[in-house]
């Protein structure tokens, strides 16, 4: 059932919202020349996939977890980005391929061992990542990969349909600060 929800909610995302992707994406090749980023994450059972946001940092910055990335690559437009979570609107193209579920664990980097061990032992990576979720609402990054793990898991163990969309809900109304950033 989630799974047609992903599909039906991230086509009608992607297609209303087109106008405004087109308006940050332009945006962005003034901000950093190269408004789309990349980057390889932990899919549902441990399988790689690419995910792919708006740009936030400079292009120079290290392809690390936000929590270890430096403060001072957000650009001013990112700040605004990661402000309004804006920046993960291209994530909907992952959720209508598959790769992601509007609600599930945040995908983590290969090189975060400590959080993918964790979530492998917890069975947390037997579902598909999201782009929100308890963690999230909460404000638990990676962090705390024990902490966000443990919550991780017991989002998955009592998501319902009314959980699914309270937390959609709260995030798009702003609750959550998002990966945090060095200072």
């Amino acid at each position: 059932m989630f799974r047609v929800i992903d599909i039906l909610f991230s086509a009608v995302g992607l297609t209303l919202g087109f106008p405004l992707l087109m308006v940050i994406f332009v945006v962005g090749l003034f901000d950093t020349g190269s408004p789309l980023f990349r980057q390889e994450r932990v899919g549902r059972h441990k399988k790689p996939f690419t995910l792919v946001k708006f740009r936030t940092m400079t292009k120079e910055t290290a392809s690390v977890a936000s929590h270890l990335a430096n403060a001072s690559s957000i650009t001013r437009f990112g700040h605004f980005l990661r402000r309004t979570k804006l920046d993960e609107l291209p994530q909907l193209w992952n959720v209508l391929k598959g790769d992601m579920s509007l609600v599930g664990p945040r995908p983590c980097l290969f090189s975060q061992v400590e959080l993918v061990r964790e979530r492998e032992a917890r069975g947390v990576l037997n579902c598909r990542p999201g782009i929100t979720g308890l963690a999230q609402i909460n404000d638990i990054d990676m962090s705390t990969p024990e902490l966000l793990a443990e919550t991780d898991q017991r989002m998955l163990c009592s998501l319902g349909i009314r959980d699914y969309f309270s937390y959609i809900i709260q995030t798009v109304s702003g609750k959550g600060a998002g990966d945090r950033v060095r200072q």
